[in-house]
C-alpha cells in the first residue's frame, strides 16, 4: 500500500499554506500522516512483554556487539544506533556514511495568530534549500534548519549551537516564512545525523555475523518512515523475506537530485 500524499503547485501553496512564500518551488509533496513517536513505542515494547536496559554499546575487534564490554548473546541483535553505526561499524558503515551536526532554531510566532501553529501549518522539508523544519507545537515555536555540514565528536563534543551559521538559518526564515520577520529566536538545538551517498537506508546482516542486522543510515528520514520501517526490518530479522538491493551493505555512489529518494 502506498503512503497518501497531495502534490501541490506554487499556487496551490500559496492558497493552502500562506505561511510559506513559495517562490522557487515547481511543486510540493504534502504527506499529512505523522508518528508521534519514541516514548509511545517504548511504552508498547515494554506492554508487550519487552525488556529495557540502559547501557553502553560498542563493538569488538570483529565488529560484534558488547554491552557494556559483555558480547551480546540473542538469536538476533538488531543494530539501530543511529550516527553511533558509523563508528561502532568502522569497517562496514563508516565507509558509506557521513555524520554531520545540524543547527536548528526555533523562532517566536505573532501573538494571538494561529498561523504557524500544528493545526494550520505542516512539518516540511524544503530540497532546494536544504532546509527543514517544524511548525509550533506546544508553544515551542517554529522550527527550522538548514543543513551546512557541521563536524562532531559524538562522545565527547558538548551539543551546542555553533553561532557561526545562526546567519544562513535566519536567512531562511525571512525568506520561506516572511510572516516570521522580526520575530524572536526563542530556544536552539543542535542535533546529529548520519546519511549514506545516495540517501538510502541500510538494512542488512553484518556480513561476518549472520544474527547481527544493522539497521540505520538515514536518521532524520527513517525516524519519519519508521513504523514501516520497523515492520520491514522485523521480516527480514526473523528471515520472512530478504531485504532490498539499495538497503545491502557495500559500495554506494552519491546520486543526483533526480535519482535521490530523499531529493538531494
Amino acid at each position: 500500500m502506498g503512503v497518501p500524499f497531495h502534490r501541490y503547485s506554487p499556487q496551490d501553496i500559496a492558497t493552502f499554506f500562506p505561511q510559506f512564500d513559495p517562490s522557487g518551488i515547481s511543486y510540493a509533496l504534502y504527506e499529512p500522516e505523522a508518528h508521534r513517536a519514541l516514548i509511545t513505542g517504548l511504552a508498547l515494547f515494554r506492554q508487550l512483554g519487552g525488556t529495557v536496559l540502559r547501557g553502553r554499546v560498542t563493538t569488538d575487534e570483529t565488529e560484534f556487539p558488547m554491552l557494556d564490554g559483555k558480547r551480546l548473546e540473542a538469536e538476533l541483535i538488531v543494530i539501530a544506533t543511529g550516527p553511533w553505526m558509523a563508528e561502532m561499524f568502522p569497517k562496514t558503515i563508516k565507509p558509506i556514511s557521513t555524520v554531520i551536526g545540524v543547527n536548528v532554531l526555533y523562532t517566536s510566532t505573532l501573538d494571538g495568530s494561529e498561523m504557524f501553529d500544528q493545526s494550520r501549518m505542516p512539518c516540511w522539508i524544503d530540497h532546494g534549500l536544504g532546509s527543514f523544519g517544524l511548525p509550533s507545537a506546544e508553544g515551542s515555536g517554529v522550527k527550522a534548519a538548514v543543513v551546512i555540514p557541521d563536524k562532531i565528536d559524538l562522545d565527547n563534543d558538548e551539543r551546542l549551537i555553533n553561532q557561526r551559521m545562526l546567519s544562513r538559518t535566519r536567512q531562511y526564515i525571512g525568506k520561506r516564512l516572511p510572516g516570521l520577520n522580526g520575530q524572536k529566536v526563542v530556544d536552539s538545538k543542535f542535533n546529529q545525523i548520519i546519511l549514506t551517498p545516495d540517501t538510502h537506508f541500510v538494512l542488512d546482516f553484518h556480513p561476518e555475523h549472520q544474527n547481527v542486522l544493522l539497521a540505520g543510515g538515514c536518521s532524520g528520514h527513517l525516524f519519519k518512515h519508521g513504523p514501516v520501517f520497523g515492520e520491514f526490518a522485523a521480516g527480514v530479522g526473523l528471515r520472512e523475506y530478504g531485504t532490498a538491493p539499495r538497503f545491502k551493505l557495500g559500495p554506494r555512489r552519491k546520486l543526483s537530485p533526480a535519482e535521490s529518494p530523499s531529493g538531494r
